[in-house]
């Protein structure tokens, strides 16, 4: 036997729902929050997603592949990598400028609390972060090896740095902090360059 279609776009629902985690915070968003979201019912909600642990599990990974994924574009595409690091602090300045989406990185909010998420939820965000993390050290290290930073910079230390400012920044973004605010502590974190990247001053 056939079952009944879906009578609702499950990618609408799904991101109707990353926007009320991503507002609220996993423990502090209700069922009732997330069905009144998505125009749908209990029922229907655990019958597309399982568990609402399911479905904060894929808002993340939505979250991952779209806002944030918008935020680190720099780390691939900048030429060199002090200018992805600063394209990616003033990108994160400027998303929370937007008036469509709510204030700071969902990952970096969720992180904050992990005894507030189930114990698989809280793994897969903090293996997103350390994975992000880790893509900014490997643009270090190959412009380590490319010589634009010198020998004796550590890449990790610089990566660990500059992701601790970037998630100071959202941190600071929903507690209000503006976009020009934001872009200054962007701007006074990349004078600190130099003298992590072991560089002389002209």
């Amino acid at each position: 036997m056939v079952g009944r279609p879906r009578s609702f776009d499950r990618d609408e629902a799904l991101s109707r729902a990353l926007q009320v985690f991503w507002t609220k915070g996993y423990a502090d968003t209700s069922m009732a929050d997330l069905t009144r979201a998505m125009g749908i019912n209990s029922p229907s909600l655990y019958a597309a997603f399982g568990s609402k642990e399911n479905l904060f599990r894929e808002a993340v990974r939505l979250y991952a592949e779209t806002a944030g994924a918008a935020l680190w574009a720099s780390m691939r595409e900048a030429p060199t990598a002090r200018e992805a690091i600063e394209g990616l602090l003033l990108a994160t300045a400027e998303a929370n400028g937007q008036c469509d989406q709510p204030r700071g990185c969902l990952l970096v909010l969720s992180g904050a609390h992990p005894d507030a998420l189930p114990d698989g939820a809280c793994e897969e965000v903090a293996k997103i972060r350390t994975d992000s993390m880790a893509v900014m050290r490997d643009r270090l290290c190959a412009a380590q090896a490319a010589g634009e930073i010198a020998p004796s910079a550590d890449p990790a230390a610089m990566a660990a740095f500059y992701t601790t400012v970037q998630q100071g920044m959202t941190f600071r973004a929903r507690e209000g902090a503006t976009p020009d605010e934001l872009a200054a502590t962007a701007r006074a974190a990349m004078l600190a360059w130099d003298g992590l990247a072991g560089l002389r001053r002209s």
